[in-house]
């Protein structure tokens, strides 16, 4: 017998229908994070701990079916009065700064597979400028949906080895054909480093440092040569005050495309 997990096991079952999936994600594992943190809800400076999230679409699936029945009808503008709170990308840290009272900067950062990675820096960039001490951060996706999977599919950018599901993501191997789509969300807890060691925090890790670029090449396409992923690894070290030779892992895109994976490999190399 296989155990079947759902939102109701973590979100009050009125509160769920009045959020699109992706938003659920987002409260859920922005719970896990805070709790795992150790923060003392009560007694921080709620106005100095902000919720900065990363998310490239936002509520596709609540778009969809508010758009499907609304064609399926008499045309009357009939929609759901949480439509619009359910589907915009910015109620995910909505969600989780209203759950705990938490009044420093919220919004969303949206930059396709890039936006929880740019989330993160933009909440490290608000803690070094001094604006808050804590800040959640993070990202979650529910691109599952008709509209997503046959948005991807039109753009060629899905596998279609459909008949070994287990072998259909391969980056960087010589038969890839494209990604799978998945969904959920992660969160960190991101806090000052004197601000975390003088509340006896749990650290796993020091951020030191992050970078932007854009490879200002194309609207799906990667810059052949990896130009832009070349940029922003060259800022990141600069930022970060390390060497190439400093660093032990590189965590890919590895996006299963054939154009991605060759542009992303000429980068490393670089």
């Amino acid at each position: 017998m296989k155990s079947v997990t759902l939102m109701t096991d973590f979100i009050d079952r009125k509160e769920a229908r009045r959020m699109d999936r992706f938003a659920q994600y987002a409260l859920v594992a922005g719970d896990e994070a805070i709790a795992d943190s150790g923060l003392d809800i009560d007694s921080i400076d709620k106005y100095r701990v902000g919720v900065i999230w990363g998310a490239g679409i936002g509520g596709l699936e609540t778009f969809q079916e508010e758009v499907k029945s609304f064609a399926a009808g008499n045309g009357t503008p009939r929609f759901n009065p949480f439509f619009i709170p359910k589907m915009i990308a910015d109620i995910a840290p909505a969600h989780i700064s209203i759950k705990y009272g938490f009044m420093g900067p919220n919004y969303t950062t949206v930059s396709a597979c890039a936006s929880s990675a740019n989330a993160m820096l933009d909440a490290v960039n608000y803690i070094r400028l001094g604006h808050c001490d804590v800040i959640v951060t993070g990202g979650s996706e529910a691109a599952v949906a008709q509209a997503g999977m046959g948005g991807f599919n039109a753009m060629h950018a899905l596998s279609t080895r459909n008949e070994s599901p287990e072998t259909a993501s391969r980056p960087f191997d010589a038969t890839r054909d494209g990604f799978v789509l998945g969904e959920g969300a992660g969160a960190l807890v991101l806090e000052d480093y004197e601000y975390a060691k003088a509340r006896g925090a749990k650290i796993y890790a020091e951020v030191i440092g992050g970078g932007f670029s854009s490879d200002a090449y194309h609207i799906t396409a990667p810059d052949p040569e990896g130009r832009g992923v070349i940029a922003v690894m060259k800022n990141t070290l600069q930022n970060a005050g390390i060497n190439p030779e400093d660093v032990d892992h590189i965590n890919t895109h590895g996006t299963s495309t054939p154009l991605g994976d060759v542009a992303e490999l000429k980068a490393i190399k670089a």
